[in-house]
């Protein structure tokens, strides 16, 4: 009966999500925000939105390895999902010709989690007012990041082109994404009730269950905008959606102290996780150093990136399921 549950929760947060990711792409074409910024930051912060409601509502719940476990494995599922991209990609090198425009999404996004791994287990404990200084760091770099984004996607901001018709109209498209976020708010609440009851029974412990099974329900709307988005021929777009996610997580970390008056958010996450966030850097690393080594050769279907990537995370989930994540 629980499993149904949690497959039912699910269900409505990927649908919801979608729809919020959808429409957060029409805000942003009625906005006229470059392609670059699009996918780094609005369709970023819009499908990633599960992630960070999941978060407010296990520190609710007292289990901040359910949120941990969720935004750190969160990051290894839009690195799976570059594989993703360049499989719809098809014999195209998709990667290698769009990494050069998001090398600048790609490290800031690693460093931002090596900063959220570092605090993890350094355990500052600092606090500023009922927040940590940890988390402040996190919301300043990335604040910073995106100002240095802003400043970059200005300077090669492609000229501008009409907007299709049948695209909704700025009103319409904020009614509906703002309509999504209330849904979200209102299911999240019930589905990490579901997650934390998951991981009592199973004895998998919450950080696993973050891991494996949250995380993967809270990726599913990135993998629908990824997919449309490459199969559009937006492949600029997918990328900086998932490196841009990355972010996002990282940066939720740190937004999530503020709902948390129980000391620093990241002081109360097990030591365990690190293991999860150095697994996610080392994957945002080899999208990275894939691109600057400009490997000619494909593996089958794939980009050799792309195939070194899915090895590197099936074997990482093999580690974590033997090595216990939060139990």
């Amino acid at each position: 009966m629980i499993w149904l549950r949690f497959i039912f929760l699910a269900a409505i947060v990927v649908a919801t999500s979608s729809v919020l990711a959808k429409y957060g792409d029409y805000i942003a074409i009625r906005t006229r925000l470059g392609g670059l910024l699009i996918g780094a930051i609005l369709m970023a912060s819009a499908t990633s939105l599960p992630e960070f409601l999941t978060a407010i509502n296990s520190i609710k719940l007292g289990v901040p390895d359910l949120a941990g476990g969720d935004i750190f494995g969160s990051n290894m599922y839009n690195m799976l999902l570059i594989a993703v991209v360049s499989l719809v990609g098809g014999s195209k090198h998709v990667l290698r010709a769009s990494f050069n425009k998001h090398a600048l999404t790609g490290v800031s996004a690693a460093l931002l989690i090596a900063l959220a791994s570092f605090f993890t287990v350094s355990k500052l404990n600092i606090m500023i007012g009922w927040v940590g200084l940890d988390s402040l760091v996190m919301i300043a770099v990335y604040i910073g990041a995106l100002l240095l984004l802003r400043s970059n996607n200005q300077q090669h901001e492609s000229i501008e082109e009409e907007i299709d018709e049948k695209v909704p109209s700025l009103g319409l498209a904020l009614l509906i994404f703002g309509a999504c976020i209330l849904a979200l708010v209102f299911v999240m609440p019930h589905l990490v009730d579901v997650a934390h009851d998951i991981a009592t029974i199973s004895g998998l412990g919450d950080g696993f269950i973050g891991v494996a099974l949250v995380a993967l329900m809270s990726s599913l709307p990135e993998m629908v905008a990824v997919i449309a988005a490459a199969r559009m021929g937006y492949v600029d777009m997918a990328i900086g959606n998932l490196f841009g996610s990355n972010m996002f997580n990282m940066f939720a970390l740190g937004v999530v102290d503020i709902f948390d008056f129980q000391g620093s958010f990241f002081a109360q996450l097990s030591d365990d996780l690190v293991e999860v966030g150095f697994l996610g850097l080392l994957m945002v690393l080899i999208a990275l150093m894939g691109n600057v080594a400009r490997l000619p050769r494909r593996f089958k279907f794939l980009e050799i990136d792309a195939f070194v990537l899915i090895i590197t995370f099936i074997l990482g989930m093999i580690y974590l399921a033997q090595r216990g994540i939060g139990v």
